[in-house]
Formats: C-alpha cells, sequence, structure tokens
C-alpha cells in the first residue's frame, strides 16, 4: 500500500512540475502563481503546497528537470566510443546547441533561467560542477589514452570550462550572440590545443 501511495505522490509531483513548466513558457515565470498551476491540475493550491513548499521551489524542480537533460546528454557523449577529442568537442557543442535551443530563443523560459542564476540556486551551482566533472572525465580519458597531456586534471577541467562559458552559460550566450568573438568550433580548437601534449624540446 505504502508503495502505491509513493508512486501516485511522485506522479503527482511531476505532473506539477509538467504544468509549471508549460505554464512558465507559456505566461513567463513572474507572472504565473502556484493558483494558476492548482486551476491547470483542478486540486487546490494547498495541495500544490502539500508537495512544493513555494513557488520558488517549483521553479527550483523544473530547472532542475531541464538543467538534467543537459546532463545526461554530456554523460551520455562521454562514455560514448571514440577520440577524447572528438567526444570533447561534441559535448561541447551539444551543451551549446541545447541551451540556446531552450532558453535563448525562448523568451519566457530565458526569464526563468535569469532568475535562477541571480538568486544562484544550488541547483545552478550543482548543475555546474557536475558538467565541470563530466568534461574532466573526458579529460582524464583523453590523458589516458595520450591524447591529452596535463598536469593538474582538476585545474585543466575547470580551465575547459571557464574558456566554454560564452557558449554554456544561457545569458552569456544571449548577450554574445551579436558581439564580435571566436566562434564555437574556434573555441573547442583552442582548448583541445591547450591539452594536446606539447612538442619536446631536444
Amino acid at each position: 500500500m505504502t508503495l502505491i501511495t509513493e508512486h501516485s505522490e511522485t506522479d503527482t509531483r511531476e505532473r506539477i512540475l509538467v504544468v509549471a513548466e508549460r505554464l512558465f513558457r507559456q505566461i513567463g515565470y513572474q507572472k504565473t502563481t502556484v493558483a494558476d498551476i492548482a486551476k491547470e491540475l483542478r486540486m487546490s493550491p494547498a495541495n500544490v503546497y502539500r508537495f512544493f513548499d513555494s513557488k520558488k521551489s517549483i521553479h527550483e524542480g523544473v530547472a532542475r528537470g531541464l538543467m538534467g537533460e543537459v546532463e545526461i546528454e554530456a554523460q551520455r557523449i562521454a562514455r560514448s566510443e571514440g577520440p577524447a577529442a572528438t567526444r570533447l568537442r561534441q559535448m561541447m557543442t551539444t551543451i551549446n546547441r541545447m541551451n540556446t535551443e531552450r532558453y535563448v530563443g525562448d523568451s519566457k523560459l530565458h526569464e526563468m533561467v535569469e532568475i535562477a542564476m541571480q538568486e544562484d540556486w544550488e541547483v545552478c551551482v550543482a548543475h555546474m560542477e557536475l558538467i565541470g566533472n563530466i568534461i574532466g572525465e573526458v579529460i582524464a580519458q583523453g590523458v589516458a589514452l595520450g591524447e591529452f597531456e596535463v598536469e593538474d586534471l582538476e585545474v585543466a577541467a575547470l580551465c575547459a570550462c571557464t574558456a566554454m562559458m560564452r557558449f554554456f552559460h544561457p545569458q552569456m550566450i544571449a548577450q554574445c550572440a551579436t558581439k564580435p568573438g571566436p566562434t564555437i568550433d574556434q573555441m573547442i580548437d583552442f582548448v583541445i590545443a591547450g591539452l594536446s601534449p606539447r612538442a619536446r624540446a631536444h
């Protein structure tokens, strides 16, 4: 009996997040109220608050889901076959494409991310850390294969992420879209060159 209850509670949480994301996309995060979400689900606001203690925690749940999709795709590429440099390039272009499609082309969703970044929610911090760890995983594989040569893996992963920030961070993608700068391929070439073994002086 407990199992069925837990399952239905998880199901209700998921339904609340799905409806909330749709409303955030349609009318914007600021204008959407918990009462709007409850009305769409044909339940009382009090019932929504049983699952989420505030509108912010609903927002966090939606952001967590969107970021989780990017993380899953990045992990899938990291664990696929092929040279580390090829996988690193594919992963970086995929993160950029997913974040551009989701947040930049959708002004309402962009507003939601902007609020998340401003409030520096743990969910954003955890996401950036995980992406850094996945990139570090591929760099470590490249070192093991002799493709890359780095003195400190952690520093190398941080440098790679920092170099890609204008292509990863939703706000920076939007702000830099019309500004001069390297293309994503040029930036990735630069990162990979920095990871590649240096020519040894004889």
